[in-house]
């Protein structure tokens, strides 16, 4: 009986292996898969680990990765191999010759995909005329293929659809023998018009033609009136730069969607777009186009679907009268356009049901005519975005909810609309996933049946309304809820920990009045990426110990009441942390080396708290980009563990106690462009490394112990506008989930998605003093700031003529040293000067009178030096200083002083407006007259210098002066520091 089981046994085995084998792949093309497998492999394909299934001892090959066999034949009919000579991480690429007689033995391919591959020049071995005859798909896409390829392709005549976007063709070879092509892709190529247009005619069964970002002259709209069988043209981003042709284009009667976005197109639209009356999708956005787009002839175009008008010059009537006939219209898009008044006679219902309506941004004044009230006829809604426009008054249209029920994402972010509360609708809106109403004036409380009523709400946007109360409770049960972002409220209660769900991706409460203490179940989300809870009060001891889940790359508790150790758990090596901002808060002892050795952290800001010890010391922080740790109690010198920063953009170490000098390796921080160590005790000369920095643009090393000359070499910075100083970039999330199929079905060419990006507030600031006035910049303001400050320091010397190749330089503080010698003259090159502060030194000798050339200077101080002569004439902006600017200079004359040059300057004799002995200067009539009292005596002479002579009594006066500035300077850097501990 075992021997008969046995032997069943055995013959189930074979016929199982000969059924396998039976369906095996065709040997030969299984031995030409192994063979293009070796092909990509000798080239030394960076991506040909993709096709590591590929192996000899796996017999079918149907089953391998991006091959696709008929279920009948066992034939290859799909070969996929995009991007297999293409290392997408590392952007790492290698030329590759196109060899076609490895596609051969695919006797029945239909699809082949070869795109982004590198392969250059022509094909290797020519492909016969019956070589895969089969072949409908061919996509060679992203390649470096030449001219080449375009007079053998004539041998596919199967092919329907061809892609050759983005090769280097020169235009000089045109397509033929393609007489079944369908679908044509010539995205970012050249062609002569001529050729093309020549091409693009033989190809007599041609539907879709796909030019976007090519190069082509305006009249190639005039010239493709032939081409009668086109059903798709996208010609986005060509960059015509003219008016809308009224013939050519407008003859493709058959045309069933067209682009043109992103052209330069002026003009209006011309009539004759009536003519394409099989027309369905239209996109002109981003254009220049103009006019009343009720007066153009789109209400003609009666099969309308899809019209997207956005960022043009157009004016829209708020009541869309024009398009009530367009029955098919199902999604409109007019941004960024000019919204404006409707005729006086009320149009019918529409007899279209819209799915999709933006028009966000299209009121640059407030709208008298109100809300756009044809909305209220729609019940397909979809997706509605009239964010950014000025509803003044208007109540929250809460009727979109009750009317659309299938509403999947509603924007009405700073629309100016009122409610106290927020009305919600009576029946529950379920595919409600998105809601946006930042910026109006909505108050009260968040409706506690709010979970009941948008059951699978994902994103909720409340920020910068006046709600008062607290997060309802039923949040923390919404499971479907990703995005919350609630900040600049006036929120007020503890926060509890079951009030937020653990799906959280992005969980906002800045600036609010939160209290108690930090729920520690937030901090363990394991789904949450962004978390801000700055601007509350918060407060208790924070236990050194806590740690957070590892998917956080955001963490900011800034500006709260939180005390005790940092703690070190928030740099885990395991936690990819992007940014940290624990500032403004009671934080003390010393800065754990966890945070400078975080995977990936690009932003660090411990400021303003009470952190003492040195910098720490053994780190490797490669990507850190943004180092914040001013007004703490800091000290030591500056860490030579900061030399490997080769990413930093800022460094900020303001109000410390820190010490020591600039160190020689500065300049190995080669991205550096904020460098800031005011108000600490650095000391020595400045390297010549700084001139380096070639992307420094502020500088401000006031209120130290530098010493020595300024260094002539910083002339060679480029002080250029920069948003990595003011921007920390974030990843972003698409919102479509789905619905972008819904709205516009199969469209052949895409329309904008909508992002959801984190919004993180990074206000990187930068204080700088001009004329004992704190000027604060942020955001854009930085991003152009360009700066120098070396005041209250020990540094001597004369100013480096040089600085005045600092063209691009707006503040320029150098008062409170020793500095001494003429104002350079070459000063008047520096155009862009907004900010120029020379007081307190011991310069001399004339103000140059070019420097009234600088028309932007703002504020402007030489007060207290040895300067003379006369003042800059009172015109452009020397026009607004007054008399402050110049005092403490006994020599000076002209207006805005009191004193008359007449009476200081005689008009025959002249002083040398660069001599400056060691006794100053010496005025020639009362040197005469004291030298005829000299011979009546001794004694009288003597009397006469001490009594008479003004002079030195002025000097005297101002070596007193002198004294009294210097104890000033010295009690502002240090006694701030010493008032600043906390309890």
């Amino acid at each position: 009986m075992k021997i008969r089981q046995m032997w069943v046994w055995m013959l189930l085995m074979a016929l199982s292996f000969v059924n396998d084998r039976s369906h095996c792949c065709v040997e030969e093309e299984r031995v030409s898969l192994l063979e293009i497998k070796a092909w990509f492999n000798h080239a030394g394909a960076p991506g040909s680990y993709q096709l590591e299934g590929w192996d000899k001892e796996h017999f079918n090959c149907c089953n391998w990765l991006w091959v696709v066999c008929d279920n009948t034949t066992n034939r290859v009919i799909e070969l996929h191999l995009s991007g297999v000579n293409y290392d997408y991480p590392n952007a790492v690429e290698v030329d590759l010759d196109l060899n076609a007689s490895l596609f051969l033995p695919f006797k029945e391919l239909e699809i082949l995909d070869l795109r982004d591959n590198q392969l250059v020049g022509g094909f290797k071995n020519q492909v016969p005329a019956s070589g895969l005859r089969n072949l409908k798909e061919l996509d060679l896409s992203y390649n470096k293929l030449n001219n080449n390829v375009l007079s053998s392709l004539g041998g596919f005549s199967t092919l329907k659809s061809l892609d050759l976007s983005n090769n280097r063709f020169t235009g000089s070879t045109g397509l033929n023998g393609l007489r079944k092509l369908e679908t044509l892709n010539l995205e970012y190529t050249d062609f002569k018009e001529s050729i093309l247009i020549e091409s693009l005619g033989a190809l007599s069964c041609l539907e879709k033609v796909f030019l976007d970002y090519s190069s082509l002259p305006a009249s190639f709209l005039r010239s493709i009136g032939p081409l009668s069988t086109l059903k798709v043209l996208s010609l986005a981003g060509v960059d015509f730069n003219s008016t809308l042709p009224p013939q050519g284009w407008c003859e493709l009667k058959n045309l069933e969607q067209l682009c043109l976005s992103g052209n330069n197109l002026k003009g209006v639209l011309p009539p004759c777009l009536g003519n394409l009356s099989s027309l369905q999708v239209l996109d002109v956005s981003y254009n220049q186009l103009e006019g009343n787009i009720a007066f153009s002839h789109l209400s003609h175009l009666t099969q309308l679907e899809y019209l997207e008008v956005s960022n043009n010059y157009f004016q829209v009537p708020i009541s869309f009268g024009s398009f009530m006939n367009l029955s098919n219209l199902k999604f409109f898009a007019c941004d960024n356009n000019e919204l404006i008044a409707a005729p006086s006679f009320q149009p019918l219902d529409p007899k279209f049901q819209l799915r999709a309506f933006s028009a966000s941004n299209c009121t640059p004044k407030p709208l008298k005519a109100g809300f756009p009230n044809f909305l209220q006829s729609q019940h397909d809604l979809m997706f509605v975005d009239l964010s950014h426009n000025k509803f003044v008054g208007e109540p929250f249209p809460s009727w979109l909810f009750e009317n659309n029920k299938k509403l999947n994402q509603l924007y009405l972010r700073d629309t100016s609309f009122t409610g106290s509360p927020l009305q919600l609708p009576q029946h529950p809106t379920p595919n409600l996933q998105t809601i946006d109403m930042t910026g109006n004036s909505i108050h009260g409380q968040i409706a506690r049946n709010i979970c009941s009523i948008f059951p699978s709400l994902k994103n909720f946007m409340m920020a910068n309304n006046s709600l008062t109360g607290c997060i309802p409770p039923c949040f923390g049960n919404m499971s479907s809820l990703t995005y919350l972002d609630l900040s600049n409220n006036h929120m007020s209660c503890e926060l509890l920990e079951h009030n937020l769900p653990t799906s959280l991706w992005f969980l906002k409460l800045s600036n609010n009045n939160f209290k108690g203490r930090l729920p520690l179940s937030v901090l363990n989300m394991t789904g949450l990426h962004y978390l801000f809870l700055d601007g509350n009060i918060f407060a208790g001891q924070v236990s050194g110990t806590f740690s957070l889940a590892s998917s956080f790359m955001w963490f900011d508790i800034s500006n709260n009441l939180l005390s005790g150790m940092l703690p070190r758990g928030i740099g885990n090596s395991s936690i990819s942390l992007q940014g940290i901002d624990l500032s403004r808060n009671h934080f003390e002892g010393t800065i754990p080396i966890e945070y400078f050795n975080s995977s990936g952290l690009e932003f660090l800001d411990l400021s303003e708290n009470n952190l003492s010890g040195s910098l720490p010391l053994g780190f490797h922080a490669s990507d850190l980009r943004y180092v914040h740790l001013y007004r703490n109690q800091l000290s030591g010198p500056l860490a030579y563990d900061f030399y490997n920063l080769s990413s930093l953009v800022t460094l900020d170490l303001d109000d410390n106690n820190l010490t020591g000098p600039i160190p020689n390796w500065i300049d190995s921080l080669s991205e550096l462009s904020i460098f800031v160590l005011k108000s600490n005790q650095f000391n020595g000369i400045l390297p010549h490394q700084l001139c380096l920095l070639r992307k420094l643009s502020i500088l401000d090393l006031s209120e130290n112990n530098f010493s020595g000359l300024l260094p002539s070499c910083l002339s060679n910075l480029n002080f250029t506008a920069s948003d990595e100083k003011t921007w920390v970039y974030t990843s972003t999330k698409s919102e479509d989930d789905g619905i972008r199929k819904d709205i516009f079905g199969n469209v052949a060419f895409y329309l904008d998605t909508k992002y959801l990006s984190p919004e993180i507030s990074v206000k990187i600031s930068v204080e700088l003093t001009l004329k004992k006035i704190f000027y604060t910049y942020e955001g854009d303001n930085l991003r152009y700031l360009s700066a120098v400050d070396l005041s209250c320091n020990r540094f001597t010397g004369e100013i480096p003529t040089e600085w005045g190749k600092l063209s691009g330089i707006y503040s320029l503080n150098l008062s409170q040293n020793n500095l001494t010698g003429l104002i350079p003259s070459s000063f008047s090159n520096l155009k862009k000067i907004e900010g120029l502060d020379l007081s307190h030194n011991n310069l001399n000798g004339r103000i140059p009178a070019q420097l009234v050339e600088l028309t932007f200077l703002a504020v402007f101080n030489v007060s207290y030096n040895n300067l003379s002569g006369r003042t800059p004439e009172m015109k452009n902006q020397f026009g607004t200083f007054d008399e402050s600017s110049y005092k403490g200079n006994p020599l000076l004359c002209g207006p805005p002083l009191q004193n008359s040059c007449d009476k200081t300057e005689s008009p025959s004799v002249r002083v040398p407006n660069d001599f400056n002995g060691d006794g100053g200067f010496i005025e020639m009539d009362i040197f005469y007259a004291s030298f005829g009292a000299c011979y009546i005596t001794v004694v009288l002479t003597i009397a006469a210098v001490l009594c008479i002579y003004p002079h030195w009594r002025r000097r005297w006066f101002y070596f007193i002066e002198e004294c009294i500035d210097t104890c000033c300077c010295f009690l502002a850097i240090n006694f701030p520091k010493l008032s600043r501990f906390r309890t």
